[in-house]
């Protein structure tokens, strides 16, 4: 073995991110759901916040929108659907960042004088019209897909994926297929990572995207916690007792906007927001619908979840206790439709089955 594979082997199999120690604390719920209602616990599950936030992570950490430990010798994934997107503004990844970088410069300016967010006249030059697209015959070239998230087994207790694999791998093409419910088209790789021991230096990137669906690169401070199934799909009976409590503890149908804070099993107490491995899906868009295998046919199961927000609101529930003032609750950059997630379900039977979406 020579001395530079050797120094690349221990770099990907050996060294641990230190990052991963820094914290993120969900703040914890003021009542005990299953103390109330026991049955409850019948539909609980665990699911991991993955809480990313911008940094420089590398191959060899887990993270969201970073670079991934890609086999130098696997072709890299691409979309040929061409014509098949549907385009509505086209931007190149450089553009996507450079307009980030003006507008994240306008915001710490403000911050840091106590005045009013304002662009100046040469950052407003720079930025491009609104209404400016890049050529859509652009998108007639292969487009290959971007990375979307990386996730080590050893740093997610939510893990899912074959005995041997201790590596998760999720892409998207960053254009909305019509197909998939004008959402983009997402493929999952799993692997050992102890097999990659000559790694891709610098992936392929697409001509053009939707700015959407560009991460920014993140690190992640996973947590685990635990979540109660979306209210419309437990019993009905239990259903209807939480919703009179709820209802009870919120004062009525008066109640007044602060007092109902906090206090919705759907929104505060059953399902965490933001980027997550496992729990459950929050159907708040549609009503819940059989999200079945397209190979065999077998419920999936929600393995993954890409989200416009990591809470709600300025005082959200969610929002973790070490979390500075005045920060996005999207440091992913990612919006999914009009601020909606992205679920990503898996097939129980078999990890080879291709995986679902949907938008909520």
């Amino acid at each position: 073995m020579t001395e530079l594979l050797a120094v690349r082997l221990f770099v990907h199999m050996v060294w641990r991110p230190t990052i991963l120690a820094m914290t993120r604390t969900t703040p914890p719920r003021w009542v005990d759901l299953t103390e109330l209602f026991p049955e409850l616990a019948e539909y609980a599950a665990t699911a991991t916040r993955l809480h990313p936030r911008p940094g420089r992570p590398t191959t060899a950490d887990s993270s969201v929108g970073g670079p991934l430990l890609w086999p130098a010798d696997e072709p890299w994934p691409v979309c040929t659907d061409g014509d098949g997107h549907y385009v509505f503004h086209l931007r190149t990844p450089a553009t996507v960042r450079r307009s980030r970088e003006i507008y994240a410069a306008a915001q710490a300016r403000a911050a840091a004088g106590g005045t009013r967010y304002e662009l100046t006249n040469e950052e407003q030059a720079e930025l491009p019209r609104y209404d400016f697209s890049e050529p859509k015959d652009l998108i007639d070239e292969l487009v290959p897909l971007v990375p979307v998230a990386q996730l080590y087994r050893r740093d997610i207790p939510d893990f899912t994926g074959p005995d041997d694999a201790d590596l998760l791998q999720v892409l998207w093409c960053p254009l909305d297929h019509p197909e998939e419910g004008y959402n983009p088209r997402v493929r999952l790789y799993w692997r050992r990572s102890a097999d990659v021991t000559w790694p891709l230096n610098v992936a392929p990137e697409p001509t053009v995207v939707s700015g959407a669906y560009l991460p920014t690169p993140c690190v992640v401070h996973p947590e685990q916690i635990r979540e109660y199934q979306y209210s419309g799909l437990l019993p009905v009976d239990l259903g209807a007792r939480i919703t009179a409590w709820q209802d009870e503890a919120q004062g009525g149908d008066h109640a007044d906007d602060e007092k109902d804070a906090g206090r919705s099993y759907q929104y505060d107490l059953s399902l965490a927001p933001g980027w997550k491995v496992g729990g459950f899906a929050n159907w708040s868009l549609t009503d819940p619908h059989p999200m079945n295998c397209a190979e065999c046919g077998t419920a999936m199961t929600l393995l993954f979840t890409a989200d416009s927000s990591e809470w709600h609101g300025t005082g959200g529930s969610w929002r973790p206790m070490e979390e500075p003032p005045d920060v996005s609750s999207n440091p992913t950059d990612v919006s999914i439709g009009r601020g909606y997630a992205l679920y990503v379900f898996r097939c129980p039977e078999s990890y080879e089955h291709p995986p679902a979406t949907a938008m909520q």
